[in-house]
């Protein structure tokens, strides 16, 4: 693949960036097993784009966007450097969830060969598949404000298109704030995000004092004062080690079971379809209520919804 000339230039920076800040013996943080015996970490990492430096349009976030394949390589890079960083700090097993659009745009071939990727869609746990108790900690790349907030580049709850509020036990919520909460109920706790200003402010307003990059500030829901992709990797870095570095401060984040979900839709269709479900409520025109005995069982619900149609073919 033919590579261009700031795509040399960024990756030469986060190089630079990784190797000044790696000390010279690497400082292993280790996890005690109930046997008392020192194990390594079990690190998660939910990627998503649209909280990536630079990400303004959907010309950087989608398939056939002039920008895309540019900022494929910003994403995978961001991730990269949680990746590095957590390393360092004695992960033992990474697991990085490729979580926007078509779940298909981080560069895997780029990755550590000992660093596993969940791609593609539909699949158990959404942004957080393949996430299970045995993980220490998660961390979220390149997340976005929610789509009840104002503020935000490209601020949304799952569907841009579709969902015009998300709600948990009547909280509105940010995808952070969910996937968090999914995380919590396995006792894995949010150490560390990054994205724009709006996500930031929002996703420590409910997680309490979790490690943060802000990579923008928003100006407008398709325009934001960006630091560049080198800055981004050079901070994601350092502050996914300084949140590694200190995780027996966090806590899982817990939400009250049974847990009530509400979805409400741009258009009356949907809820409306849905309420024929006997396990579904409709609350007004446009939302419905879904109450699970536990995250799984909502998430696999929103999942139903978000991927289900008609058409379905293979």
């Amino acid at each position: 693949m033919i590579r261009l000339r700031e795509r040399f230039l960024f990756s030469f920076a986060c190089l630079g960036v990784f190797l000044v800040l790696t000390p010279v013996a690497a400082r292993q943080t280790a996890v005690q097993s109930p046997t008392g015996t020192a194990k390594k970490m079990k690190i998660y990492i939910s990627v998503d784009m649209e909280g990536v430096a630079g990400v303004v349009t959907a010309d950087q976030l989608l398939p056939g966007g002039f920008e895309y394949e540019r900022f494929r390589h910003f994403m995978t890079d961001e991730t990269i450097a949680a990746v590095r960083a957590a390393k360092e700090e004695g992960a033992g097993e990474i697991v990085v969830s490729d979580s926007h659009g078509n779940g298909e745009n981080l560069l895997i071939e780029e990755f550590p060969k000992d660093v596993r990727i969940v791609r593609a869609w539909p699949r158990h746990g959404g942004m957080m598949g393949g996430l299970d108790s045995s993980f220490n900690a998660a961390i979220f790349i390149g997340y976005h404000a929610s789509t009840t907030n104002p503020n935000g580049v490209r601020a949304h709850t799952f569907s841009s298109a579709h969902y015009t509020r998300v709600t948990l036990n009547g909280n509105a919520v940010t995808e952070g704030e969910y996937n968090a909460a999914y995380a919590g109920a396995k006792g894995v706790p949010v150490v560390f995000a990054s994205g724009d200003d709006a996500a930031v402010e929002e996703i420590k307003s409910r997680l309490g004092d979790i490690e943060t990059v802000e990579t923008k500030k928003a100006l407008s829901f398709h325009s934001a004062e960006t630091i560049t992709p080198a800055a981004s990797c050079e901070r994601i870095f350092a502050g996914v080690k300084s949140a590694l570095s200190r995780l027996h401060e966090f806590k899982p984040y817990v939400i009250k079971t049974p847990v009530t979900l509400e979805i409400t839709f741009k258009n009356y269709m949907p809820a409306e379809v849905l309420g024929y479900l006997r396990i579904v409520h409709r609350v007004d025109s446009h939302t419905i209520r879904f109450v699970g005995k536990d995250m799984d069982e909502v998430d696999d619900f929103e999942e139903f919804v978000s991927n289900y149609g008609a058409d379905l073919a293979p």
